[in-house]
């Protein structure tokens, strides 16, 4: 799967799409997503080795993005806007349990407000003063993944650590994939 959405992203901006949307929205009890982080990493470094990295941006809409950490690597292994949609039905349905009486615009607005500051100040902390100087970056160190998998997918990433590959996280997705949609999975 993986290698096949790293396919499709080369064909599009060969098609001459400039904006590419990495979506786990349609997942359904016969769809497991890709982890957001995985794909935009996978896509994003297929792309520089293809040499069309600069030729497309990355839009990430995912569920699983619901706090500073997640936004931080989402846009430092690539992704220049990230669409938390799963958050943002959260708060739409919390609007009547909240103690002030907000509009969902208003809620939505101050949910991008604290995470646009608390990715400010994760920045900050590094020396960046920019969201592209950011975006791509890949500041981090990777911890429990094997230098395989963090070779191809996370290409330049440091990781002292040896740990899970493709095959455990592949695992780990089908396994909550079928959690969240009540099946029992095979391994």
């Amino acid at each position: 799967a993986l290698d096949a959405l790293c396919i499709q992203a080369e064909v599009a901006v060969g098609e001459g799409y400039n904006i590419l949307i990495l979506s786990d929205r349609r997942i359904d009890a016969d769809f497991v997503a890709i982890p957001a982080l995985l794909a935009t990493s996978a896509v994003h470094h297929h792309l520089i080795r293809k040499g069309l990295r600069t030729e497309s941006g990355l839009v990430v809409e995912t569920g699983s993005a619901l706090e500073v950490h997640h936004f931080a690597t989402l846009a430092g292994y690539g992704a220049e806007a990230v669409n938390p949609y799963v958050a943002f039905d959260t708060i739409q349905s919390m609007l009547g349990v909240l103690p002030e009486k907000l509009s969902f615009e208003e809620a939505q607005k101050r949910y991008i407000k604290a995470v646009g500051k608390g990715l400010k100040k994760v920045m900050s902390k590094m020396g960046i003063s920019t969201y592209q100087s950011y975006c791509g970056a890949q500041i981090f160190d990777a911890l429990g993944l094997s230098t395989t998998f963090v070779d191809q997918y996370f290409t330049g990433t440091a990781t002292t650590v040896e740990g899970a590959g493709l095959k455990q996280i592949s695992q780990e997705a089908v396994r909550w994939h079928s959690d969240a949609f009540g099946q029992n999975t095979i391994y």
